[in-house]
C-alpha cells in the first residue's frame, strides 16, 4: 500500500518533487524491507526528482553495503565516507553487464548486449592479476568474466567489471599520468560517464590477467576511468573435452 501511494504519487502531474512525498525514514523501512531492490530504485530514480536524491545519497549506499560488505568496508577503509565517483554508480556496476555483441567495447552502437546480473562475485585477489608488478600494492577489485557465448566470428566473449580503491592517489593513476596516456576522445563510463584511459593503448596489460581470464594471451582490452572504474572483454578460451564433461555432469 505504501509503494502504491508512492507511485501516484511520483506520476502526478502535479508533483513538483518538493512536497507531498513519504517521509525518508519511511521510504528507508520499505527499502530495507525490499532488500534495496536495485530495479525499484532504478525505475523511481528516472520519474522522481525527489526520490533519485534520496537514492543518491542513502538507498544505494545500502544496497552496496548490503549486497558486497566485505568489499565496501575495505574500499572506505581508507578513512573516506564515500567512494570514487558515487554510490550509484558503484551499485550499476556491482549488478550491470555493459558487453556489446560485437568485438571491441565500443564498436556496437545499434546492438548493445548490456544486462543485469544476479549475482557477481567481486574478487581482490583477482584483481592483483589486471595489475603490472610495480602497482600491485594497489587495490583493485574485478569480477568473474560475464560469458557471451557464441558470438560469431568473434567466438565466447568474456565482460568484466572492477573498481578501484582510492583510485585517484594510485600507482595505476599515477603511471598513466607518467606515461602522458590520453583519454578516450567520445566514450565514457558506462557507470558514471567520466573520461576512460585505455589500458591496452597504455601497454599496461600484464600477460596474468589472460591466464585469470581464461582467454587468448593478445585479446584482452580494458579501461579504468578517472573515478576508478574498470571494463573490459577478452576473448575465451574454448573448453577441453574434459572441461565440458565437467560441466555437463
Amino acid at each position: 500500500m505504501i509503494l502504491t501511494k508512492q507511485y501516484r504519487c511520483i506520476h502526478s502531474s502535479s508533483c513538483q518533487c518538493t512536497k507531498g512525498h513519504l517521509s525518508e525514514d519511511v521510504i528507508f523501512l520499505v527499502f530495507h524491507h525490499l532488500n534495496w531492490n536495485p530495479k525499484l530504485i532504478a525505475t523511481l530514480s528516472c520519474v522522481c526528482k525527489w526520490f533519485d536524491d534520496l537514492a543518491k545519497r542513502v538507498l544505494w549506499k545500502e544496497f552496496c553495503r548490503t549486497r558486497a560488505p566485505k568489499m565496501m568496508l575495505d574500499l572506505q577503509s581508507s578513512g573516506s565516507h564515500s567512494v570514487d565517483g558515487n554510490w550509484r554508480a558503484l551499485g550499476k556496476l556491482l549488478i550491470y553487464c555493459a558487453g556489446s555483441k560485437k568485438s571491441g567495447l565500443f564498436n556496437s552502437i545499434h546492438n548493445p548486449a548490456g544486462h543485469f546480473v544476479d549475482q557477481t562475485r567481486f574478487s581482490r585477489t583477482s584483481g592483483r592479476s589486471f595489475l603490472l608488478p610495480q602497482c600491485r600494492t594497489d587495490v583493485l577489485y574485478v569480477s568473474d568474466p560475464c560469458e557471451h557465448l557464441d558470438q560469431g566470428e568473434e567466438g565466447d566473449i568474456g565482460y568484466f567489471r572492477g573498481v578501484f580503491k582510492s583510485f585517484a592517489t594510485s600507482k595505476v593513476r599515477k603511471m598513466l599520468i607518467k606515461k602522458n596516456a590520453k583519454l578516450h576522445p567520445t566514450k565514457v563510463c558506462p557507470y558514471c560517464k567520466a573520461k576512460l584511459w585505455s589500458m591496452l593503448q597504455a601497454k599496461m596489460i600484464p600477460q596474468s590477467a589472460s591466464c585469470r581470464l581464461g582467454s587468448y594471451e593478445d585479446c584482452v582490452e580494458y579501461y579504468v576511468c578517472l573515478n576508478g572504474h574498470m571494463l573490459g572483454n577478452c576473448t575465451l578460451l574454448p573448453l577441453s573435452d574434459s572441461e565440458e564433461a565437467t560441466e555437463l555432469e
